[in-house]
């Protein structure tokens, strides 16, 4: 071992095998070798402009590396000759970066610099607000995001999606899908399991979205799924099947809508519930004194459009209800039956409708009709899936990924 110590150091033409070695030594403070370009180590840069780091000195920069408090790396490019680095990637608004550089003298000896820099807050802020609120939901709950300002922009779009994160256990498949400008909607590829927690986050802080406007805090949500309840109406034989975690726990007469008024077919989500509404025909368009007018106290009713669908008790109509269809939309059970539904339903659970003559419950613009839209369509509905279509580059699938 010692003879081969000494040769090592013949073979520096070292007399000792201790100082002589550049790279053997501890890194030297390059304070005096680099700095950042166009700003001052106090005062706060625009985050629009790229982060620049410049040789001052007589050294060469070898590497730069720059992370924000939570650890996120800024992409950057090295100029050939080692005289600068630039950044390449968004630096987010009202951040605090540590920047780390590594230098290298004509000698070979490592020179290490830290800076600390900081990036002024945003003038335009992209707020993000989830629903619902967290707390226990039925299976069929889609998560909203809605947005202060509207994004339009395809690359913005992925920008914000990207924060996003969407976790559930058991897991699932699932996708954003962009309703319009200012509104998201998630959902998975089938419902959600029964007694599932699924955390809803964004960070969308300080990123920059695009056009000046940077994201704001974002207030994230937990919620956690009932029993799979699903109450299947069969329009046609005027009766409703309410199962429970897939297994029938009651049937029920029902009447729908009459011609004119048809119930629509498909999937709904529980909006809300009110043991007592008064309904008028003039809400949904019916004038006073039309023949099918009509003001009554209801009572136990279970909404499943913003328009005024419910499910409720009519104990007017007992007689035709498992026979005949004669409501103005709704769908009329008895008092008991409609008790019954209301205390063992909960928002987010399904209410499906089939066999009537009425048109298909629309996904976004009359309550929850996300679950009629077929998953290929939905899943072009992310921007992220949009720009892998369009060959934009690889997207961050992790956030479709559910916790394992």
């Amino acid at each position: 071992m010692a003879g081969a110590l000494l040769l090592a150091c013949a073979a520096w033409g070292l007399t000792g095998c201790g100082s002589g070695n550049p790279l053997a030594d501890r890194p030297y403070d390059a304070s005096d070798q680099v700095g950042v370009a166009g700003a001052g180590e106090t005062r706060q840069a625009d985050p629009a402009k790229p982060l620049e780091v410049e040789a001052t000195g007589g050294d060469r920069i070898t590497d730069v590396t720059v992370a924000d408090a939570a650890g996120r790396y800024v992409k950057g490019e090295l100029a050939p000759d080692g005289s600068r680095w630039r950044s390449t990637g968004a630096l987010s608004a009202g951040a605090h970066y540590t920047v780390r550089v590594s230098t290298e003298d004509e000698d070979g000896a490592q020179g290490r610099r830290t800076i600390d820099y900081e990036t002024s807050r945003a003038k335009r802020v992209l707020r993000l607000a989830f629903g619902p609120q967290s707390g226990t939901y039925g299976v069929g709950q889609p998560i909203t995001a809605e947005l202060s300002e509207p994004v339009s922009d395809p690359a913005a779009r992925a920008v914000v999606e990207r924060t996003l994160r969407v976790e559930s256990d058991p897991p699932v498949e699932g996708s954003w899908h962009w309703v319009d400008n200012r509104t998201l909607h998630y959902r998975p590829q089938e419902y959600w399991p029964a007694h599932a927690t699924i955390d809803v986050q964004a960070a969308l802080e300080g990123i920059k979205v695009g056009g000046g406007l940077y994201g704001g805090p974002v207030q994230g949500v937990h919620l956690t799924t009932g029993d799979r309840v699903e109450a299947i109406t069969d329009a046609s034989a005027h009766y409703m099947t309410v199962l429970k975690n897939g297994q029938e726990v009651r049937s029920i007469p029902v009447t729908t809508g009459k011609p004119g008024y048809a119930t629509r077919n498909g999937i709904k989500v529980v909006l809300g519930q009110e043991s007592f509404v008064r309904m008028r025909g003039t809400s949904i368009g019916i004038s006073e004194g039309s023949s099918d007018a009509y003001d009554l106290p209801v009572y136990w009713a279970t909404r499943v459009t913003w328009s005024g669908e419910y499910v409720h008790a009519a104990p007017w109509s007992e007689g035709s209800q498992g026979w005949d269809n004669v409501s103005h939309g709704c769908t009329g059970m008895s008092t008991a039956n409609a008790k019954w539904f209301f205390d063992n339903v909960r928002v987010g659970d399904i209410v499906k409708v089939v066999g009537s003559a009425g048109a298909t419950m629309t996904p976004f613009d009359n309550g929850f009709g996300d679950w009629n839209m077929p998953w290929k369509q939905w899943r072009e509905g992310s921007a992220l899936v949009a720009g892998k279509r369009e060959g934009t580059g690889p997207a961050d699938t992790a956030r479709l990924r559910p916790q394992v």
